[in-house]
């Protein structure tokens, strides 16, 4: 059974302080972490192999004794190792342990987990669909995760294809914690407002006399009640209007809000009487 040189494992000198090491195995666990390498063995390895040397030279105690035996395991395996009074769990709380571990404290522990205590549980991927409204005012959904209810407040402002990460709430794991829960947002097309980021854009048609002479028109926003706008006096057919703070909230911003934009469509008048053509004749003709 080969030595297994922990100090070697986590690149670090026997001198080493307890921040080195913490260090160390910091940059390793993330280069070796298995949910990086899509379920590659030799990487789950690789990191199990860290855990372990992370486990028993990250505290002072366990530490002073694996430096006791060091690399003369061998010759205290003949002799037995009830003198030292050791103990598996002792040395990594109950954890998965390598098989030089188990042949050196003779402890008969169970193979290690493909998991180790230190791994996360899956993330949990969900699609959601919203309406522009719900979107604007802010939601609340209920998942079941693992048999466990996950009730989530998604903010007004949400984008369509946003990803909202809720921290610990995925999948589980054995012994580790939580995989985080990561809901994909959906923003169903409206038959009104087309939304840009978080501006709002729709189309306003008007009558040719509003066009030419001005007036007040009712446009519709996401608040519930419509609002009253003037138009200027001779506005052209798709113009476009702005208005200030009646477009989307932005997301994770109390206060603030997008524009809207009104695209003026002219209606043309149908069906003249022959008084109305008459007079039409007359304007033009006055016009030149």
């Amino acid at each position: 059974m080969q030595y297994q040189d922990y100090y070697k494992i986590l690149g670090v000198s026997r001198s080493a302080s307890q921040e080195d090491i913490k260090k160390a195995y910091r940059k390793l666990a993330l280069k070796y972490h298995p949910d990086k390498h899509n379920g590659d063995k030799n990487m789950e390895k690789k990191f199990q192999e860290i855990t372990e040397a992370n486990n028993v030279l990250s505290d002072p105690a366990k530490r002073q004794k694996y430096n006791l035996l060091g690399s003369n395991w061998q010759q205290y395996e003949k002799t037995g190792f009830e003198d030292f009074n050791f103990d598996l769990k002792d040395i990594f709380g109950g954890g998965g342990v390598s098989d030089f571990f188990k042949q050196f404290f003779g402890g008969g522990e169970a193979e290690p987990k493909s998991q180790t205590q230190n791994l996360k549980g899956q993330n949990a991927e969900i699609d959601i669909s919203l309406s522009l409204e719900q979107a604007y005012y802010g939601t609340e959904r209920t998942f079941n995760v693992d048999g466990d209810k996950i009730k989530v407040n998604i903010k007004p402002g949400v984008a369509h294809d946003q990803v909202l990460r809720v921290k610990e709430k995925g999948g589980s794991s054995d012994g580790g914690s939580r995989g985080d829960l990561l809901i994909k947002i959906k923003i169903i097309p409206h038959g009104r407002f087309d939304r840009k980021q978080n501006d709002l854009y729709q189309d306003i048609k008007i009558d040719l006399y509003t066009a030419i002479l001005g007036g007040k028109v009712e446009v519709p926003t996401l608040k519930g009640t419509p609002i009253q706008i003037n138009i200027p006096a001779g506005v052209e057919n798709g113009k476009t209007l702005r208005l200030k703070d009646l477009g989307m909230p932005i997301y994770n911003s109390a206060t603030q809000s997008g524009a809207m934009y009104l695209k003026i469509m002219v209606k043309m008048p149908q069906n003249l009487t022959n008084e109305e053509r008459a007079l039409f004749e007359r304007l033009a003709s006055l016009r030149g």
